[in-house]
């Protein structure tokens, strides 16, 4: 995920550019106005999802009393605050996109460039509008079987979603874009339009070919000049549909219901939510002091502490950037005491970062899980042994690279001292076992460990950690549901295209091919590897997964490799691929975090990621690994 400060630079100020200044003034004012509405409503029904899941756990748990309506109503609400946090997202420019493109072109180029952008997200919404408004009144006549209510009323977000996010990009290109911009982006996309529609007979002999200008081409087009990831993947399947095909454009938004209405899903914005309660209270940074206590005195400690807080952190927050923003700025400035240059320092912290990806509660894991159907109880039992082994393996590269540290300012701490921060951080230290205890034994869902771990997060952190205010809680229910939307929509947008692949017969050639390779299962592993790491570098690890998921797993099933094991490989490789310059975008985000230069930082980070491919190619080829526990 790029880092926000990265995104935002890359994209025109909200200001005017031309004498307009009134009229976009009252734009910019009617923008703010129906932000902050949204802002209230999206933050309300974070809340409500998680206090009717905790409703639930009591009465299912405690009284023995399942309240059956529960899941029905969390679900509607789910919908409604993930499409009103993908509108929020396009606001505040926090959708996930690739910037590196689009950091290289002339200053001159970019306003243009962003102009396009705009213009990709408007076309998309556009294409949309009516199919999302006829699939309302399509799901009038389907009932939930609990609440009885028309399901028109839960997709119904999907249709305000998309015109509210219609609205917002037509007023930032008006207060963004000059005149000039704006038409010469519309005769573009225009022309383009234009040239798909007359070619169309082209399109209709090309056959299978047509996945790679649509889905390929204009995927890598639309990411080179920054349009979001989402949208990326939305234009292009439509695009597809419409120029070479004969199937409605409703079929998207069929697909991106599908792909958001999966009950387990819910537990993302849980999750993600838990991760900012952690950042905000300090017990993520009270779990790097107990470490560095234990084994921050020794040769080389300040770097297993480093490692070792990513794994026990990633535990409880499920989110890297939280992850690395947890441990950095507590570690960084006692490692540069004692000689550890910062290049490798922001190796350490990005290779660290992707090793963790598999530690439970992983957001990654749970997508996984509901793409494929493969038991997320199992995932997370696996997932842990995987971060274990490449944990081992990071820190052994990190003892033969220790320099040699200055040490003479160190002291051993005392018993007491490392009793007394250990007791600080002991409820902290709790909560990740909690969860994956829970879920692993199958005590509870992880939806229902998910609203758990909140409410033991939130009462923790008010009796032992300061607290949170009720000013800052609003916002983290905001910042909430403004994460949900951007992963959810591209949750969705994927699924239309893989859904499309699917339907052109790709997914039985690839099938065919794959399973005809010579050296069969070892080599189908070593192209998924190159692949996965190759996607990870552009698309981070969700959109990946739920993009290639549905057309890869079933392959390695028929091949004989276990679906739970080909999950970490393919969840590993993604990361390699996340934190590997110069296109890795979690690379950068590390950098930033750190605040150090990448140029610096890019030549140290290539023996750990060699490290990590070791580490892959051991999970990959060495079955026991990530199954014995499964036994």
């Amino acid at each position: 995920m790029t880092d926000e400060a990265t995104e935002r630079a890359a994209l025109p100020a909200d200001e005017p550019h031309d004498g307009s200044a009134d009229v976009t003034r009252k734009i910019l004012g009617i923008r703010r106005a129906v932000v902050h509405l949204l802002e209230f409503v999206a933050s309300v029904q974070i809340f409500a999802i998680v206090a009717l899941l905790l409703v639930g756990v009591v009465s299912r748990y405690v009284f023995h009393h399942p309240i059956v309506w529960v899941d029905e109503l969390s679900s509607l609400l789910f919908i409604w605050a993930v499409m009103i946090g993908a509108v929020l997202a396009l606001d505040r420019h926090e959708h996930m996109r690739l910037t590196v493109f689009l950091d290289m072109m002339p200053q001159a180029w970019r306003g243009q460039l962003a102009t396009l952008s705009l213009l990709a997200v408007i076309a998309f919404l556009a294409i949309l509008v009516v199919p999302a408004y006829e699939y309302v009144g399509s799901e009038w006549f389907i009932t939930s079987p609990t609440l009885g209510i028309p399901n028109s009323f839960r997709v119904a977000a999907i249709f305000f979603g998309i015109v509210a996010m219609l609205l917002i990009v037509l007023m930032q290109i008006a207060s963004t874009s000059t005149m000039r911009q704006c038409v010469q982006g519309v005769i573009f996309f225009a022309a383009v339009a234009a040239l798909f529609w007359f070619a169309r007979p082209v399109f209709d002999s090309l056959g299978n070919y047509n996945i790679l200008i649509f889905m390929v081409g204009l995927v890598v087009v639309c990411m080179a000049i920054g349009t979001p990831i989402a949208f990326c993947f939305g234009l292009a399947t439509a695009s597809f549909l419409l120029f070479t095909t004969s199937i409605p454009t409703s079929v998207v938004i069929g697909r991106m219901d599908e792909g958001m209405s999966a009950l387990v899903l819910i537990s993302v914005p849980i999750f993600v939510l838990l991760g900012y309660i952690l950042d905000s209270t300090g017990m993520g940074k009270a779990i790097v002091d107990c470490l560095a206590s234990l084994i921050g005195h020794i040769r080389g400690g300040m770097s297993y502490v480093l490692l070792g807080s990513l794994f026990l952190v990633s535990g409880i927050s499920g989110s890297k950037v939280a992850d690395m923003a947890t441990v950095a700025p507590a570690l960084f400035p006692e490692m540069r005491k004692r000689g550890n240059k910062d290049s490798e320092m922001i190796a350490l912290l990005s290779t660290g970062a992707a090793m963790a990806d598999t530690v439970p509660p992983s957001i990654v894991l749970i997508v996984v899980g509901s793409v494929t159907g493969v038991s997320i109880a199992a995932l997370f039992s696996s997932g842990l042994m995987v971060a274990l082994f490449l944990l081992l393996v990071l820190c052994v590269l990190a003892r033969l690279r220790t320099p040699r540290e200055t040490l003479e300012h160190v002291k051993r701490p005392t018993l007491r001292f490392i009793g007394k921060v250990f007791l600080i951080a002991a409820p902290a230290l709790l909560l990740p076992f909690l969860i994956r205890g829970a879920v692993s034994e199958g005590i509870a869902t992880t939806t229902e460990v998910s609203t758990i771990a909140v409410l033991y997060a939130y009462i923790a952190g008010m009796l032992l950690y300061g607290g949170i205010s009720a000013k800052r809680s609003y916002g983290l229910l905001v910042e909430t549901a403004v994460m949900s939307g951007a992963i959810m929509l591209i949750m969705g947008t994927a699924q239309a295209m893989a859904w499309a692949l699917t339907q052109t017969g790709f997914a039985m050639q690839m099938s065919m091919a794959m399973t005809s390779l010579p050296g069969g299962w070892i080599t189908f592993m070593l192209i998924s590897i190159a692949t996965f790491i190759i996607l990870g570098c552009l698309l981070e690890g969700i959109p990946a997964i739920v993009l290639l998921g549905p057309l890869m797993f079933p392959i390695a099933a028929q091949i004989g490799i276990s679906d739970v094991q080909y999950a970490m490989v393919a969840v590993v490789a993604m990361n390699v691929g996340l934190m590997a310059p110069p296109i890795g975008v979690g690379f950068y985000v590390a950098c930033s975090i750190g605040k150090v230069n990448p140029n610096h930082a890019m030549r140290a980070i290539w023996p750990y990621l060699a490290a990590m491919v070791i580490g892959l190619l051991a999970v990959a080829f060495i079955p026991a690994i990530s199954l014995w526990i499964l036994d």
